[in-house]
């Protein structure tokens, strides 16, 4: 099954438009957003990334907390699920067309040092959930503009 990955697929069916399932974790602690500033856009972001084929969605979780943060969320909770046009997404260097299929979590601790030498993290820093950066990666506001209601109602989201 290791040959079906990502880049086997597109290098099948193109730049075509598809679903692509991703996990992000909301890092949430005293009103407080961790967020990443991302290499290729210059973004402020969640942490996360796609899953890979075979993968749970805890597991593209801890995976990706791995390599992108060194870290390991402790008792990740389903945030919500996101989806639709909103989440269309053309990557600038593949020239890839996709769908995300957003798998938000969210957590208020983690093991681990943050270390983010893998260069796809240029910067963390903690907002305040009322003042969000304006530059935010589009692909990550509608979990971020859902973040209050699910912490004052604490019911999964789904869009």
């Amino acid at each position: 099954m290791e040959i079906y990955n990502e880049k086997y697929i597109r290098n099948l069916v193109g730049h075509i438009p598809m679903h692509r399932p991703v996990v992000v974790l909301v890092i949430y602690k005293n009103n407080k957003v961790l967020l990443q500033k991302r290499e290729d856009n210059g973004m402020w972001a969640l942490h996360g990334g796609g899953m890979e084929i075979g993968e749970t969605y805890l597991d593209t979780l801890k995976r990706e907390m791995k390599e992108e943060l060194n870290i390991e969320p402790i008792n990740p909770k389903l945030l919500g699920i996101f989806s639709g046009k909103k989440l269309y997404h053309k990557y600038e260097k593949s020239q890839d067309e996709v769908f995300v299929l957003s798998h938000a979590f969210i957590c208020n601790d983690y093991k681990g040092e943050i270390n983010f030498s893998d260069g796809e993290v240029t910067n963390l820093k903690w907002f305040d959930i009322d003042n969000l950066p304006d530059n935010i990666f589009h692909l990550n506001k509608p979990v971020l503009n859902s973040l209050k209601q699910y912490l004052k109602y604490g019911e999964t989201v789904v869009d």
